[in-house]
């Protein structure tokens, strides 16, 4: 059976963490943090990222952490899941990324570790980097949520998300495309959300989504129809509690039990009322920690700093 939740999570530990200011032009989450030098930004994020590792190590996630290379201008490189994806029947997703300086994330040595010293299975790339060559962008399984046990991938249409690349990225993945738009307020103008993972993520049996973001009445129908028909429970965000990063959830599997593990910030769960908190336990054991610098100078959250490495193991 398909799971939608793997025990092993690929994380990078950064290097030289900072506001990106090449994807500060259409993320509207990122903010300065004038009380903090750029040293103290990086101390911070570093320290937060540790804790993260530790804790969902406590929970019997299998952690795999790669360093960033301290020879390259990354700041965004501890959000691994922008720009590539694994997946159960062995094939690996290389995505076209917006900025500049986050294309240089992309690491063939991280990929060549994964399968000669850790054990997994990769059959193929499939390589979607050339649409960058077009100014044409799909920035992994931030630009697309996917819903495994239903064979299904959603993605709002953004700058970073291109309605032509994620139609070929469903057509190689033989995954049932949902499209729509989302929306945020900025300076009492409605812009397009950055990334598809900010305002909803799929666990098996639910949803988290911020409907109130889809302004055009029939993408919102078209989503919730698409979840209500798979029969998922919809926990409907605000705006105010996806600006939270409330949307940014990852159901994941743990080795010490059979408990599924709801990843998040320790700002969305603050976020979230005691009537959706009720809801998602049902599903899962909430597990949240404090990203407040990441969070703020990278404008991402729990989840984008996870990529569910899907992959088979190497049977010898």
């Amino acid at each position: 059976m398909i799971s939608q939740r793997t025990s092993n999570i690929l994380m990078i530990r950064p290097s030289a963490f900072r506001m990106n200011e090449e994807t500060a032009v259409n993320n509207y989450y990122q903010r300065v943090l004038e009380k903090l030098s750029t040293e103290n930004v990086e101390d911070c994020a570093l320290e937060e990222f540790d804790n993260m590792v530790d804790i969902l190590k406590s929970e019997g996630i299998n952690v795999i952490v790669f360093d960033d290379s301290p020879d390259t201008d990354t700041p965004d490189s501890l959000f691994p899941n922008n720009w590539v994806s694994f997946h159960s029947d062995g094939r690996v997703g290389l995505y076209p990324m917006f900025a500049r300086n986050r294309r240089i994330e992309r690491r063939e040595d991280i990929l060549l570790d994964l399968e000669h010293n850790i054990g997994f299975t990769i059959n193929e790339i499939v390589d979607f980097t050339e649409f960058e060559e077009h100014s044409v962008f799909l920035e992994g399984t931030g630009s697309i949520v996917i819903d495994r046990i239903h064979k299904k991938a959603y993605a709002s249409i953004s700058p970073r998300t291109d309605r032509i690349a994620f139609e070929q990225f469903c057509d190689s993945f033989n995954l049932d495309g949902v499209v729509f738009e989302s929306f945020q307020t900025i300076n009492d103008s409605r812009e397009a959300i950055y990334h598809t993972n900010v305002m909803m993520c799929i666990g098996s049996g639910w949803a988290a989504v911020c409907l109130d973001s889809i302004d055009n009445q029939d993408d919102k129908e078209i989503i919730t129809d698409s979840l209500l028909k798979d029969n998922i429970e919809i926990i409907a965000l605000s705006e105010y509690q996806i600006s939270l990063f409330a949307g940014n959830m990852l159901e994941v599997a743990s080795k010490n039990d059979d408990i599924p593990r709801i990843i998040m910030s320790l700002s969305a769960h603050k976020s979230l009322t005691d009537s959706q908190i009720e809801s998602l336990s049902k599903y899962g054991k909430i597990i949240s920690f404090p990203l407040d610098v990441i969070e703020a100078c990278g404008g991402g959250s729990a989840r984008c700093m996870m990529a569910e490495v899907h992959l088979p193991y190497l049977i010898k």
